[in-house]
């Protein structure tokens, strides 16, 4: 027989004044800010698997957060995301404008200190002309 498996997804409570109710934001959400964040950064051309933003936005967008790890605890936040540069721009620059981006798309969303965002170049694109 079959095991059925769980696919419960974290979430994070990040509002609760215990009148109004509870407010919740689950991890891909977090993954989500993240990696648009990081797609707007110039000289970004993909995440992790080669994904870049229009692509994922026409395959419904989820699969966009592939090449990100979202760690929570406490309310702190720590991001690792795997990114692809397009050939050119100075790497230290780029990664430290999408550190900057992430880290304040991530606190201004969800309120959540970020406690590090730790970025990985795996590739440097050749422009196909």
């Amino acid at each position: 027989m079959a095991e059925k498996r769980s696919t419960k997804k974290n979430t994070f409570t990040i509002y609760d004044n215990h009148t109004s109710g509870l407010v919740q934001i689950a991890d891909d959400v977090i993954a989500m800010i993240a990696a648009v964040a990081a797609t707007e950064v110039e000289g970004v051309h993909s995440l992790g698997g080669g994904l870049t933003y229009e692509k994922a936005v026409r395959s419904g967008g989820r699969s966009l957060s592939r090449g990100i790890k979202i760690d929570v605890l406490e309310n702190v936040v720590s991001v690792r995301m795997i990114i692809q540069m397009n050939y050119g721009y100075n790497i230290p620059d780029v990664t430290r404008k999408v550190q900057e981006k992430v880290k304040t798309a991530l606190e201004n969303m969800t309120g959540l200190e970020v406690a590090e965002v730790a970025v990985s170049v795996a590739n440097v694109i050749l422009d196909q002309r």
